[in-house]
């Protein structure tokens, strides 16, 4: 794609950088055919292409943001499906990230789309505060379908989504060393994260649980906390930068004094966006390289877990069918290790068609775009439930909320799975009736 930025436009590293990735694309529209919004509305301004077509006219003329490109841009996923059918490596990522930054400096929304952000912000990251919204959505769900008809679905959707009950705070949440069982092989740091904790704290305790008994100790760093990315894909960079530079600071003090051999992340879109620390904090010069030394060291519980050499284990009797995360396989690129790891487990697994397509939860996007989300989620669970699984599995608690909320199949973390396999308890949410152990 020909560019026509000036010299004093590309003195701004970020729009340098943006130059470059416009110059990769060809127009092809590869694209098209694998990004969700475009299967699902049609509309070339909701591709790829036609969203780097909005953001080269925004950035070239040096103009902000207005309501068209805002609409547009807001309807990304950031699945980055879009990225893995690329023929000509453009780096969609930054590019989109770059356009979202530029939208919230230079864009005023309307003001119930800047509440509800608002909120967001300030509840979703923080795990006290989004325990206590949990539970007062309990009592305000009722009244979802007024907020729907005053023309505030996102508020709506909040309380649609909220659990029936909300598990009480786990101490493993809490800052702290689990120690290695038998012969010691390692030592890792566990994001403990924000939402994940308060929604299904079984998820790191199933982690700990089962890394524990492999013999690597488990660390909880003192100071750590949200990754960022729900603000990261909301564009506020200030914010996003201070939750990456907490933790950065927390988890190099570990490095420093224990050492680690790797920080593990139970969620795929926080582990996106922890690998991506590096790129972030790249002109930062206190912590540019410390930053990188973070994102080298972030790896997937899959990831790590395929370094352990686990033994095969005997059928189990239950077929899986895995739901490959966005952020897990778009944005990590990890797509096979998961299942290896569940079939070696014993365990039937099952690829749902369309899996390349997103279940339409995408961090805080099924409550800002709640149409378009759940269209994507019937079209997700009819692909699943073509499989017939006994249970489902995946890799992020955002899809695993989305899909959960439109079918009465167990869905577990895949670390469940593999630490019953390997002499955990069984996940308390599948059926008695599934087990041949």
């Amino acid at each position: 794609m020909q560019t026509n930025f000036t010299a004093a436009q590309l003195a701004d590293p970020q729009v340098a950088e943006s130059e470059k990735i416009l110059r990769k694309c060809v127009h092809c529209g590869f694209c098209t055919a694998t990004c969700p919004t475009y299967v699902t509305l049609g509309d070339e301004l909701d591709s790829p292409r036609g969203r780097i077509y909005l953001i080269k006219d925004m950035l070239e003329n040096d103009r902000p943001a207005d309501a068209q490109v805002t609409k547009h841009i807001d309807r990304c996923l950031s699945c980055l499906s879009c990225a893995t059918t690329c023929p000509s490596g453009v780096d969609y990522m930054h590019l989109v990230d770059h356009a979202r930054i530029h939208i919230e400096k230079t864009y005023k929304r309307p003001f119930a789309d800047r509440l509800v952000r608002d909120v967001l912000a300030m509840v979703l990251p923080y795990p006290a505060r989004f325990r206590a919204a949990l539970r007062l959505a309990r009592l305000g769900r009722p009244f979802a379908r007024l907020f729907e008809r005053a023309g505030l679905k996102p508020f709506a959707a909040m309380l649609r989504l909220a659990p029936a009950s909300v598990p009480a705070a786990s101490p493993l949440s809490q800052p702290g060393e689990h120690a290695a069982k038998g012969e010691k092989r390692g030592r890792v740091a566990i994001l403990t994260g924000c939402a994940q904790p308060v929604l299904d704290p079984a998820i790191n305790a199933a982690t700990i649980s089962l890394l524990t008994r492999l013999g690597v100790e488990v660390v909880a760093p003192q100071g750590e906390g949200c990754c960022g990315a729900l603000v990261h894909h909301m564009g506020r960079e200030e914010q996003a930068l201070a939750f990456a530079r907490r933790n950065v600071d927390a988890w190099i003090r570990e490095v420093e004094t224990g050492g680690l051999d790797a920080i593990v992340i139970t969620a795929s879109g926080c582990g996106t966006t922890i690998k991506d620390y590096g790129h972030m904090l790249r002109l930062d010069p206190a912590y540019a390289e410390k930053a990188a030394r973070v994102s080298a060291l972030a790896k997937d519980v899959t990831e790590y877990l395929a370094t352990l050499d686990l033994p095969v284990c005997p059928p189990k009797g239950l077929t899986v069918a895995y739901h490959s995360a966005c952020s897990m396989q778009h944005g990590q690129k990890i797509t096979m290790l998961p299942k290896q790891l569940l079939k070696a487990a014993g365990f039937v697994v099952r690829d749902p068609p369309e899996g390349h397509l997103c279940c339409g939860s995408a961090g805080t996007y099924n409550i800002l775009q709640t149409e378009i989300s759940d269209q994507l989620k019937a079209r997700k669970v009819k692909n699943i439930m073509a499989t017939r699984p006994d249970v489902i599995a995946a890799g992020n608690i955002g899809c695993m909320t989305q899909i959960g909320s439109a079918t009465a199949t167990p869905i577990v973390h895949t670390v469940q799975l593999l630490d019953w396999a390997y002499g955990g308890p069984r996940p308390a949410t599948l059926p008695e009736k599934s087990l041949t152990t």
